[in-house]
C-alpha cells in the first residue's frame, strides 16, 4: 500500500529568514534576504532551476532526522557503508545586550562520527526565482557568489576547489560553513560556530521554558509555539501564513497559493495563541504592525506583505512546481479583494490593547476613535456581498463568517465601551451588534436546522462553527446542537478532519480537508462538552504531523496525507488554542 504523502522537511530560522531542510539534508527551500524575497535555494519548485545546498554521500546510505530538543536546530544523521556523519543546521538567535542578534547567516557543520565517509558537497545558489546563475569566485577562505538578487558567501573550511568543481572529498575533519548575505562573516569560523551554536540554544530553550502550556499535548504544543515564533518577521512583527508558495492543495487541483504573507483574518487566533502561550512581546509586536496598516482604515485589506506594503500582484513563474504540480505563484490577488470580515477581527486582536494590564503603554498606541472608525466601516458594509473567509474569485455572497465577525467585533468594542465608560461607543456597539444578528439570522436554513454559508441556504460551510467557538450559540441551547450535528453530517470524513465546504467553487470539487477547520470542530465538541471525543480528533491530527511535528495546511480526505502550503502557521494555531481550550475545560470539571 502506498504511503500518505508527507513534507520531509524540518524548518529553521531566527525570525528574519526560514530555512528548509529535508530528510536528505538539502536545503530545499530559502528566501533571502527576508521571508517574502525570492529564493536562493529553490529545489522543492524544481530540481533544475532551484538550485540547492547539499551533502552528498558517495555510497548507500539512510538518514534520521530531527530538532535538537526544545530548539530550531536540526540534526539529520547520515549512515553510509563508509562511515557516519551529522549536519546540523541553524540560523543564530540570541540576546547581545538589549537586543536580539540574529543576522542574515546560514550555519551548517557536518560532524563526522565514525569511519571516512565520502561526501559530496554542492552548494548551487540562484537568484531571481531561478532565473540567475551566479558567477563563483574562490577567495581565501570562502566562495562568492555574483550577480544574484543579493549579495551572498560561503565561508568554509572545506576545499573550495571540491565545492566549486562538485568533487567527492573523504570527510577527516569535521567542515563547517557559514553561508551570509549582506555583509560578509569575517570572524573565527570554528570559535564563531560553536559559540552561536550554543547560545542559540540557551536562547530557544529559555524561551520554550518562558511558555505556557497546560499538561496536555506539552510537545505538539512546543514545536508549535516555536513554529509560529519562527514565522513571525520580527522587523515589523508580521506573522506570515507560511513560508512556501505553491505547495497544491492536493494533486492536480492547481490550488497553489503564495501564502508568505500576513492575513488579518488570522490575527485574532494568532494573538489568542500567543497570549495564551505568555508570550506577550511577540503579541505586542504583532499589534504594533496591525496598528501601522491602520492609517487607512477604509481600504482595509485581508492580506499585506510584511512589510506593510498593500500591492501584492499574483503572477506565474516558469518554474516546475512541487511533484511537478504547477502552476507557480508569487504574490497572490486576494490582496483586491473585499473581504468585510476583517474589520471585526482587527477589532478583536486589538482588545488586548484596551483592556490587558500586562500590555505597557496600551494607552499611546490607539484611540477609541480608532475602535469608532472601525464599527462605522462595518455598518458601511452590512449590506454588501463580499468574497468571503475563502476567497472566492468568482462571486461574493453575503456571507455568515463575515456578519458573525462584524458581531464578535460589535461584542469586543462594547467591552471596550463599558471598560472605558464611553456612552457613544457603547451604544454605536449595539447598533453594530443588532445588525450582524439580523443577518446571521438570514443564514439560518430552519428545515435543515442548520446556519449556511450565505444568505442564499444553498451550501454548507465549516465557518459555521465558530458561532459556537464565539458563543454566539450557547452550547446548551438544542438549536445548538442540531447546527453542530447538521455540519457534522455534512462535512466530517470519516476519518474525522473536516471540510471547509462540499460545493463546487471556482476550480472545481474540492478533496482536501483543513486542518483549521478540523480545529473548528473540536472547539466546538469541547464547547458542547464532547471532551473525550474532542482529545480522540486531536490525537488523530497528531498522527498527521510529519517526523519532527510540522502540520500542513490540508490533509487528503483519501489517505490524509500532507498537502497544501507547509508548515502553516494557522494549523499551529489551532493546536495551540484547541489545546488551551480543552485544557480549561477539563480543568473546570475538576474543580467543579
Amino acid at each position: 500500500m502506498k504511503k500518505a504523502h508527507r513534507y520531509n522537511m524540518a524548518i529553521t530560522g531566527n525570525c528574519h529568514y526560514l530555512a528548509y531542510v529535508d530528510l536528505e539534508g538539502d536545503v530545499t527551500w530559502m528566501c533571502w534576504p527576508q521571508m517574502d524575497s525570492s529564493f536562493i535555494f529553490g529545489s522543492l519548485l524544481d530540481k533544475e532551476k532551484g538550485g540547492s545546498f547539499k551533502i552528498i554521500p558517495q555510497s548507500k546510505f539512510s538518514t534520521r532526522q530531527r530538532y535538537i530538543e526544545n530548539t530550531t536546530i536540526i540534526s539529520t544523521t547520515f549512515f553510509t557503508e563508509d562511515g557516519d556523519f551529522e549536519v546540523l543546521d541553524f540560523a543564530p538567535r540570541f540576546k547581545v545586550f538589549d537586543r536580539y542578534h540574529k543576522p542574515l547567516q546560514f550555519f551548517r557543520k557536518i560532524k563526522r562520527l565514525k569511519g571516512q565517509p565520502r561526501i559530496k558537497i554542492i552548494c548551487d545558489p540562484r537568484g531571481h526565482y531561478g532565473e540567475t546563475i551566479p558567477d563563483s569566485t574562490i577567495g581565501s577562505n570562502h566562495i562568492n557568489y555574483q550577480g544574484l538578487h543579493f549579495p551572498l558567501r560561503l565561508t568554509t573550511n572545506a576545499p573550495k576547489i571540491y565545492l566549486l568543481e562538485k568533487r567527492e572529498f573523504v570527510l577527516t575533519e569535521d567542515i563547517y560553513m557559514v553561508l551570509s548575505g549582506g555583509v560578509p562573516f569575517e570572524l573565527p569560523l570554528k570559535e564563531t560556530f560553536e559559540e552561536f551554536y550554543y547560545k542559540t540554544i540557551r536562547y530557544w530553550r529559555s524561551w520554550v521554558k518562558d511558555t505556557a502550556i497546560p499538561n496536555l499535548f506539552q510537545k505538539q504544543m512546543i514545536r508549535s509555539a516555536l513554529t509560529i515564533k519562527l514565522h513571525q518577521f520580527e522587523d515589523t512583527g508580521a506573522i506570515i501564513a507560511s513560508g512556501t508558495t505553491s505547495l497544491p492543495e492536493y494533486p492536480g487541483s492547481g490550488r497553489n497559493w503564495d501564502y508568505r504573507y500576513c492575513w488579518l483574518r488570522d490575527s485574532y487566533f494568532s494573538l489568542s495563541a500567543m497570549t495564551s502561550l505568555g508570550h506577550f512581546e511577540e503579541a505586542e509586536k504583532y499589534l504594533h504592525f496591525i496598528n501601522n496598516i491602520l492609517y487607512d482604515i477604509s481600504h482595509l485589506q485581508p492580506v499585506y506583505k510584511i512589510n506593510g506594503e498593500s500591492n501584492i500582484p499574483e503572477g506565474e513563474l516558469t518554474l516546475k512546481g512541487y511533484l511537478e504540480e504547477g502552476p507557480v505563484r508569487v504574490g497572490n490577488a486576494a490582496f483586491s479583494q473585499k473581504q468585510y470580515d476583517s474589520f471585526g477581527q482587527v477589532i478583536l486582536s486589538l482588545l488586548p490593547l484596551y483592556m490587558d494590564e500586562r500590555i505597557i503603554h496600551r494607552e499611546q498606541l490607539l484611540s477609541l476613535d480608532t475602535i469608532r472608525n472601525l464599527l462605522t466601516q462595518i455598518e458601511l458594509r452590512m449590506d454588501e456581498p463580499d468574497s468571503g473567509i475563502w476567497e472566492f474569485r468568482g462571486k461574493k455572497q453575503k456571507h455568515l463568517e463575515t456578519y458573525v465577525f462584524h458581531w464578535a467585533g460589535g461584542k469586543a468594542s462594547e467591552k471596550i465601551a463599558i471598560h472605558y465608560q464611553d456612552s457613544e461607543l457603547l451604544n454605536q456597539s449595539k447598533k453594530v451588534i443588532e445588525l450582524a444578528k439580523n443577518n446571521i439570522e438570514k443564514c439560518y436554513h430552519p428545515d435543515l436546522k442548520c446556519y449556511m454559508a450565505d444568505q442564499t441556504l444553498e451550501t454548507f460551510d465549516a465557518s459555521a462553527f465558530l458561532l459556537i467557538i464565539l458563543n454566539y450559540l450557547s452550547p446548551h441551547d438544542e438549536k445548538t446542537k442540531a447546527h453542530f450535528h447538521a455540519l457534522q453530517r455534512e462535512l466530517l470524513t470519516s476519518e474525522g478532519m473536516v471540510y471547509r465546504y462540499r460545493a463546487l467553487d471556482d476550480f472545481g470539487e474540492t478533496h482536501a480537508t483543513f486542518l483549521i477547520c478540523t480545529y473548528w470542530y473540536i472547539e466546538s465538541l469541547i464547547c458542547l462538552g464532547f471532551l473525550e471525543e474532542a482529545e480522540k480528533v486531536l490525537e488523530n491530527i497528531i498522527l498527521h504531523e510529519n517526523h519532527v511535528g510540522l502540520l500542513s495546511e490540508d490533509l487528503s480526505s483519501i489517505d490524509g496525507g500532507q498537502w497544501g502550503n507547509f508548515p502553516q502557521t494557522y494549523s499551529h494555531v489551532g493546536l495551540i488554542n484547541t489545546v488551551t481550550r480543552l485544557a480549561k475545560k477539563k480543568d473546570k470539571l475538576i474543580f467543579e
